[in-house]
């Protein structure tokens, strides 16, 4: 199935690159990585193709608990020195402090998909609302409720409607966005996220993603010059 989908891309983008971002909306790392994300987009004959991991849904989910907490700021906090990606307070206390919100990226997940089935092309800007939602506003991205408000705000009207009353149709779109970026990650033995993999014609390479927290332009230049 991975295989079928980067063929219709390509037949659509023949002259451009691609950017497949495989990413998780509860990913620390993959919030430092925005910027540099934001810099490919802004490149001509660059595309960005994303697809979400599952990393931390359904059986991956988590409890918050203190010990998780803890680490949790302090990866939060490495991931601000490096990148300048800010990780406020609210966040600190409206997030990390609630014990009863799971760690849980499935419902952020599924609005995501949601966008990508109405108007693909603002799915990352869709990211990067729900990223500051809980990174600087300490909003609960885990609700939905709360992530429909999101995609109202962004006038996603018909996103926010699916994800208030997510149905099979929506819920299999994302089973299957899911699992294309599993396969992605295996046939390239990545193990994490946020994962790069640039596609010239057809070749395709894995990218150093480190390069990009500290350097932005990063991502674009090793794009370019794949």
């Amino acid at each position: 199935m991975i295989d079928d989908y980067i063929h219709h891309i390509n037949q659509r983008h023949a002259m451009s690159k691609t950017l497949y971002y495989v990413y998780d909306p509860l990913c620390g790392w993959c919030y430092g990585a925005s910027p540099a994300v934001s810099d490919v987009l802004e490149t001509p004959d660059c595309r960005v193709a994303l697809l979400p991991s599952g990393l931390f849904s359904g059986e991956r989910a988590r409890p918050m608990d203190d010990d998780f907490a803890r680490f949790a700021w302090s990866n939060d906090q490495r991931i601000q020195r490096l990148t300048g990606q800010g990780f406020s307070e609210h966040y600190r206390s409206g997030v990390l402090a609630d014990r009863q919100q799971l760690f849980d990226s499935g419902p952020a997940t599924v609005a995501l998909t949601a966008v990508s089935l109405t108007d693909p092309s603002q799915e990352f800007t869709a990211l990067k609302a729900i990223q500051h939602a809980r990174y600087v506003e300490g909003s609960d991205v885990t609700s939905r409720t709360t992530l429909a408000g999101l995609l109202t705000a962004l006038g996603l009207d018909q996103a926010a409607a699916m994800m208030a009353r997510p149905d099979e149709g929506l819920l299999g779109a994302n089973r299957d966005r899911v699992a294309q970026a599993q396969t992605l990650m295996q046939q390239f033995g990545a193990g994490g996220v946020p994962t790069f993999i640039a596609e010239a014609g057809a070749r395709r390479s894995l990218l150093d993603t480190g390069a990009a927290y500290s350097n932005p332009r990063s991502l674009a230049e090793q794009l370019q010059a794949a």
